[in-house]
């Protein structure tokens, strides 16, 4: 402040603003400095100025330095409010702490209030389990802290607080905060500890009480506090009077009309930004007009720019005036147009959605990068957008200094303790025991190798159903046996607590965390502010989660993964000096040159009016709460002291999370507004061009259909009749598995249903047959059922589908015992899993062609029927026919030329399908040919076909194309359309729906 007098030899009470247009900690360092360093070296060091977050006492620090030109100063003492209990001489509340008790941790008052919450779970509709136990204590921690602010004594409302006409569920919720809050009192004294709130106000109150009976002689500045709580403005009030105090208010709208100011009042005045401080004025008797400047305002750009903003925000009831206001406007500067110079230096960008907003304000900032010592800053409270905009920036290797933090939950350490947490419930998980054996913090430099062993020997395919199972794949690989049983200990060490499948979450947590140490390294386990973050999380766990109920496994891990993803670790490293994203609280105090202000849609900034999950809106007004849009209100006020800076961008998206956004109350406001004045605000679509051609891709060139043309040499010369099907609907199957030998591997945890039930169903009618050849047992059905649910369980079933399948197993055992009775009366012997094949000359080169026919049937009178089992749908007749599906008809030609050795050359018989299911019906056979004529036609075809089919591809011109049958996507969709790069293509993808 630059001035005839220093501040403090005004008469008190003193207070000062510092509008929002101006860089606060800037101009409050400048004024402190010019005022007191006349008065000597010491004058400076020996004041005081409180703030009301440590990030504002570390940026007015910065301020000293910056408006001192760099040289050596010795500060004033800086102290955030919020900390009262850390005083340091010559600042010393902490002496007014001796009389109070400790304050309970954040973490240790939720799991007791959870204790409390499932003690008197009686008192609700329902049984609080121990995660709902654990949301409700953080609602009932964010209730005690609002009756705390406000120092409510709510003991003696809570009788009759939900009478009358409010719905039943409220006056449930009543009832068991009244039991919650009598019993939590008594609790503290056990503990000898007290809720944080309420000791910050006790020592807020009793550090207003000693400054009002014996105030500081030095100087005393309090600034950039809004006075929210009552003992705050008290505080305020009291520094305001003290012989050298003076109260710096940020960005009191001294220019609003007093029609205006006089209507923020009630609900809707909870809502204005200038609300909190006509409250605090109000509480401390002070009028608008005894508010002086802290230092002179000479910039007419940005007083406009704050005119503009203020009467944009005027209550809703104050906006009918808007035309009259312009004209007020425009008639006190006759000169010029006083909405076109504050809009100077303003703009708007309406991107897509949010990953595209993201890429707008990261060249927001990078833009500035180019003009040297210009600084930016991202405001935002969408911690996501933050994230995002970081990321970006690493594109052009810029790392900002951010409030936003990274999530815990991100961090390799904290991966591994969820995942370990989530192996406890299921221990052989194949995707979790590959995301925990294969994670970097658990892999020696040398494992690599014994890690892809352990996945693909014995975690691809169907779940291990035992961890004998487990080792038995891994038999022949030591290596990986020896890390798959690292950590398989791991996960018995975490196990071992739980006792009748329940242990207390503090000794879960003391087992997750050494089995972790059995592990991995300590120095590299918690390394690092992640590492150190979840140490501090798992020690609270461990010392402060005894009042934790018991928890199952599941319920365990629902509670580490709700506590770590409330965690947010602080980025480290370098930093650039000029960029920094910002919450919209710490933008308060903190300036930039420019100011990228994003998030701006309902819902977002400002949030919606926060559920609170006890009280009702009539419940918080009886009880003396305030209403829920006073928070709406602070953010109004943020929102306008950074919306005045001189370049700013203001930033929305036009969707959000998919679907239409609605943009910010505030943001509508300004547009209406300049409309009004027959302007628009300024665009940056310039910038949107940038980001669209940043990630804009090449031109769209899509491959052509595959059509590989391996060299004839190459080709097959042997194929199985069902490799001939292969060929027939998707050569390019045929090129890639039996030409280059590209063999698909199995997903971890690969559903197996449908394939263990055709492999179990087969080899149940081979050992069926095997063991009763001729006649069969009259408790056949008995003894197919146990024979089928006995290979289903070989085949991997899982045991959550076992129960289903054993119902159909009966019932198709029922079918079978009748069906083999009956067929065996036509059969002379049956045949199962025979194998035949037949040598041809094609185009003057020998072909073998081979088989395997589930059952063959020979009878007295010279044929052969040929049956193949299935249990989902068969080929249908058209596709026999035509040659698409020609497994039967094929395994005809080789049966009637002699393929079959024990057989002789017989006639081929009925070409059957037998579908068995259990389901309605249980099983039918489906004659795709009759015996005799028909079924020998339909053989003839069938080699024919096979024979122009592989003189075709004798061509070396003849590519092996990818789908050539698309209509049979659907059934089949193959194991390489990735491979053949399908979507690039096709329509159809890989999903079959059609081309």
């Amino acid at each position: 402040m630059t001035g005839p007098a220093p501040f403090f030899e005004r008469p008190g009470p003193r207070w000062f603003s510092i509008p929002a247009h101006r860089p606060f900690v800037d101009d409050l360092a400048r004024g402190l400095l010019n005022t007191l360093e006349p008065l000597g070296p010491e004058a400076l060091p020996r004041a005081t100025v409180l703030t009301p977050t440590r990030r504002g006492a570390r940026a007015l620090a910065d301020a000293f330095l910056a408006v001192g030109g760099g040289r050596a100063l010795l500060l004033p003492q800086i102290r955030p409010l919020g900390d009262l209990d850390e005083g340091e001489p010559p600042f010393e509340p902490g002496d007014l702490a001796l009389d109070l008790p400790p304050g309970i941790s954040s973490r240790r008052r939720r799991f007791e209030l959870a204790r409390l919450v499932v003690d008197h779970g009686d008192k609700l509709s329902f049984k609080p389990g121990p995660v709902q136990a654990l949301e409700l204590a953080k609602a009932l921690s964010e209730f005690l802290d609002s009756c705390q602010i406000e120092e409510i004594e709510f003991e003696d409302r809570l009788d009759g607080l939900a009478e009358g006409d409010l719905a039943q569920h409220w006056q449930v919720s009543a009832r068991f905060l009244k039991a919650v809050l009598s019993a939590w009192p008594k609790r503290l004294d056990a503990l000898g500890l007290i809720d944080v709130s309420e000791r910050r106000v006790r020592l807020l109150r009793a550090l207003e009480a000693q400054w009002k009976n014996d105030p500081p002689t030095e100087v005393l500045v309090a600034a950039g506090s809004t006075g929210t709580a009552p003992a705050t403005a008290d505080l305020l009030r009291v520094v305001a009077a003290a012989p050298k105090g003076a109260v710096v208010l940020p960005g009191l709208d001294e220019d609003l009309a007093d029609s205006a100011w006089d209507r923020i009042e009630g609900t809707p005045g909870e809502q204005h930004p200038q609300g909190a401080m006509k409250r605090l004025l109000d509480r401390a008797g002070v009028s608008r007009s005894d508010v002086r400047a802290w230092v002179p305002d000479v910039d007419s750009r940005g007083r406009w720019r704050r005119r503009i903003v203020n009467e944009a925000l005027r209550p809703a009831e104050a906006t009918a005036d808007w035309l009259a206001q312009i004209a007020a406007l425009r008639a006190e500067a006759p000169g010029l147009d006083p909405i076109a110079e504050g809009l100077t230096g303003f703009s708007v960008i309406a991107a897509r959605a949010e990953e595209e907003a993201a890429g707008a304000c990261a060249l927001l900032l990078r833009e500035a990068l180019e003009t040297p010592d210009m600084t930016a800053a991202l405001v935002t409270p969408d911690q996501t957008l933050a994230r995002r905009v970081m990321t970006r920036l690493q594109r052009w290797g810029v790392i900002p200094d951010s409030s936003a933090g990274a999530p815990l939950a991100a961090s390799g350490s904290a991966i591994l303790a969820l995942h370990l947490a989530r192996m406890v419930e299921e221990p052989l998980n194949p995707v979790r025991l590959l995301a925990f054996a294969k994670h970097p913090l658990v892999l020696a430099d040398d494992e690599a190798p014994a890690a892809a062993t352990l996945e693909r020997k014995g975690l691809r395919g169907a779940a291990p159903s035992s961890k004998e199972v487990l080792r038995a794949r891994l038999k022949d690989a030591p290596e990986a046996l020896a890390l798959c049983d690292r950590v398989l200990a791991a996960v018995d060490h975490a196990a071992a607590v739980y006792v009748d499948g329940f242990a207390p979450p503090c000794r879960a947590a003391q087992a997750i965390v050494e089995a972790l140490e059995g592990l991995i390294a300590t120095n590299r386990l918690w390394a690092g502010g992640a590492g150190e973050s979840l140490g501090g999380l798992m020690a609270a766990l461990i010392q402060d989660g005894e009042p934790l109920p018991d928890a199952s496994p599941q319920a365990f891990a629902d509670i580490l993964d709700r506590l770590v993803n409330e965690e947010t670790v602080r980025v480290g490293g370098a930093t650039h000096p000029r960029l920094r994203i910002l919450g919209a609280i710490e933008a308060r105090l903190v300036r930039a040159d420019r100011l990228v202000l994003a998030g701006l849609e309902e819902g977002v900034w400002p949030q919606g009016a926060p559920i609170d999950p006890f009280l009702s809106r009539p419940m918080r007004s009886r009880l003396g709460l305030p209403p829920p849009e006073r928070r709406v209100g602070l953010t109004a006020h943020d929102f306008a002291q950074a919306a005045s800076a001189p370049d700013v961008v203001l930033v929305h998206c036009e969707r959000r999370g998919g679907a239409p956004a609605v943009e910010s109350r505030w943001l509508w406001r300004l547009k209406t507004l300049a409309a009004g004045a027959g302007l628009a605000l300024p665009r940056r679509d310039d910038v949107l061009d940038w980001v669209r051609a940043l990630d804009a891709p090449d031109p769209y060139a899509p491959i052509g259909r595959p059509a590989p043309t391996p060299p004839v040499e190459d080709r097959p010369r042997r194929m199985a009749v069902t490799r001939v099907e292969a060929l027939t609907r998707d050569p390019y199957a045929v090129w890639a598995r039996d030409i280059l030998k590209l063999y698909p591997l199995e997903r971890p945890d690969e559903p197996v249903e449908a394939r263990a039930r055709g492999t179990a169903i087969h080899a149940a009618f081979e050992d069926f047959a095997e063991r009763f050849p001729d006649a069969v047992p009259a408790d056949a059905a008995a003894v197919f059922e146990k024979l089928y649910v006995d290979h289903l369980i070989k085949a991997g079933m899982p045991p959550t589908a076992l129960a289903r399948e054993k119902a159909l197993a009966r019932e198709a055992a029922l079918w079978v015992a009748d069906w083999e009775r009956s067929r065996r009366t036509t059969a002379r012997k049956v045949m199962v899993e025979a194998a035949g094949e037949l040598s041809l000359s094609i185009n003057g080169r020998p072909f073998t062609l081979t088989a395997k026919a589930d059952r063959l049937e020979p009878t007295a009178d010279g044929t052969a029927h040929i049956l193949d089992y299935k249990t989902g749908a068969a080929p249908s007749q058209k596709q026999v026919d035509t040659g698409f599906s020609p497994q039967l008809t094929l395994t005809a030609a080789i049966l009637m030329h002699g393929g079959f050795p024990d057989l002789g050359k017989p006639t081929p018989g009925d070409l059957t399908y037998v579908r068995v299911t259990g389901r309605k019906p249980a099983g039918e056979e489906q004659v795709r040919a009759l015996a005799g004529e028909e079924s020998t036609a339909a053989a003839v075809k069938a080699l024919e076909g096979l024979s122009t089919l592989i003189a075709r591809y004798d061509d070396p011109a003849e590519p092996y194309r990818s789908r050539v049958a698309p209509q049979f996507v659907k059934e089949h969709p193959g194991d390489y359309a990735h491979l053949a790069r399908v979507f690039e293509w096709s329509t159809s993808g890989d999903d079959g729906e059609g081309e």
